[in-house]
């Protein structure tokens, strides 16, 4: 409908004399909503650079793969956050101090919009294994935090966004550890694994929380993939003998038991290498 006078039919724009339709229906053919499912798909776009759909229950959201996820380049940067760093870092050559530099509520309010669009991005590509991706968008939502946490005029700009610290903390960690998990670098898995929980715990010392870090579901979902991880560590030849001796002992399998120390003895008296 015409928006001016919503009496009047609007018409179908014409493309070489033929009516062209912007009905997405076909795009969304064979591709159904599933509630409670993040699906996703790579295409290629018109201008042949490759880009990111997600199926929302009224449509789908299109993304741009790198850069802002709608493509814009806000004053000319890639992104707004990248404008406002900017503007940090010419203030504070011109003043020699950050002192005084402010963020607005609208423009914290624009940051928070951006960082949605980023969000929206680094699960889809959660998704689709790119963990590369979920890294970089993830760092720069908690870049996000951090600038308006201290430069926010206002005091609920400042907070806002730090309930979401956790999880974008726990979204980056599991990226981070599954490129060195893919790679079989499993210390290195679990060495950021175990950073990003400092860093979950610190948020909740800061908060004055500090029980509820044990139950936050960021730290239950890190600790699962750092168990998984454990599992493909190998396993210490007197740590297994060990775990089988008790077992053994728990089913009162004596005789076995004794074999089993016996083994355990003859390691510890081997001349070590």
């Amino acid at each position: 409908m015409n928006a001016e006078n919503p009496e009047k039919p609007t018409r179908p724009e014409k493309t070489e004399g033929r009516a062209s339709s912007k009905d997405i229906t076909p795009l969304l053919k064979g591709w159904d909503y599933e509630p409670g499912t993040i699906n996703v798909r790579r295409i290629r776009g018109s201008d042949g650079q490759p880009k990111l759909q997600m199926r929302v229950e009224l449509g789908l959201l299109q993304m741009e793969l790198t850069g802002r996820p709608d493509g814009t380049k806000p004053h000319g940067f890639d992104s707004l956050l990248d404008y406002y760093e900017s503007k940090l870092k010419e203030h504070k050559s011109q003043f020699g101090t950050e002192s005084d530099f402010h963020l607005t509520g609208e423009q914290c309010e624009m940051l928070r919009q951006e960082a949605a669009m980023y969000y929206q991005r680094y699960l889809s590509l959660f998704v689709l294994e790119d963990f590369n991706g979920v890294v970089r968008d993830t760092a720069r939502n908690l870049r996000v935090l951090d600038l308006c946490g201290k430069f926010a005029e206002n005091e609920q700009d400042r907070l806002i966004l730090e309930q979401y610290r956790p999880y974008i903390t726990m979204m980056h960690t599991r990226a981070n550890a599954s490129l060195h998990f893919s790679e079989k670098r499993y210390q290195q898995a679990l060495a950021v694994i175990d950073e990003g929980l400092e860093s979950i715990r610190g948020f909740f010392v800061q908060f004055g929380q500090e029980e509820a870090f044990e139950q936050s579901h960021e730290v239950k979902v890190l600790k699962r993939f750092a168990r998984e991880i454990r599992r493909k560590l190998p396993v210490d030849p007197k740590q297994k003998l060990q775990s089988q001796l008790e077992r053994a002992v728990k089913r009162e399998n004596y005789e076995l038991a004794a074999k089993l120390r016996d083994q355990l003895k003859l390691m510890d008296d081997a001349p070590s290498a």
